[in-house]
């Protein structure tokens, strides 16, 4: 079984990879790392560049825990890329970013959060960051 982590390279990736991270470990698993964007963006800020992989793949190191990265585009939607992959690794559990959006974010921009909580086969874990 496997720990699957939808990441983004932000402050709330960091937090949502640590989370998942400390997951693995106590779980005595793998982790695989998704970081997708659709395939008809030019530019998405959730997609992690090179540098940023670079840092992330320095933090899985030091974390020990065996792990895999999925980076891809797709035509899919986020949480379906996400999904598929924990679908495919049998995952035990999908830890995912949860932040603040307004009841008219949600109706026009639709939910990812909401699409895995409500669609995964497995425990999903909710990391926020601390209100400020």
């Amino acid at each position: 079984m496997t720990v699957v982590v939808g990441y983004v390279p932000n402050k709330l990736g960091e937090a949502t990879l640590a989370a998942a991270i400390e997951e693995a470990q106590r779980r005595d698993t793998d982790l695989v790392v998704v970081n997708t964007t659709r395939a008809d963006r030019l530019v998405d800020p959730r997609y992690a560049q090179d540098a940023q992989l670079a840092s992330l793949e320095s933090a899985l190191e030091a974390s020990g825990v065996s792990y895999g990265v999925r980076r891809f585009t797709s035509s899919e939607l986020a949480a379906d890329d996400l999904l598929g992959v924990a679908e495919e690794v049998d995952a035990q559990v999908i830890v995912i970013g949860l932040r603040h959006r307004t009841p008219v974010g949600k109706l026009i921009m639709g939910s990812t959060a909401q699409s895995i909580l409500l669609e995964a086969g497995c425990s999903v874990l909710a990391v926020k960051l601390p209100r400020r």
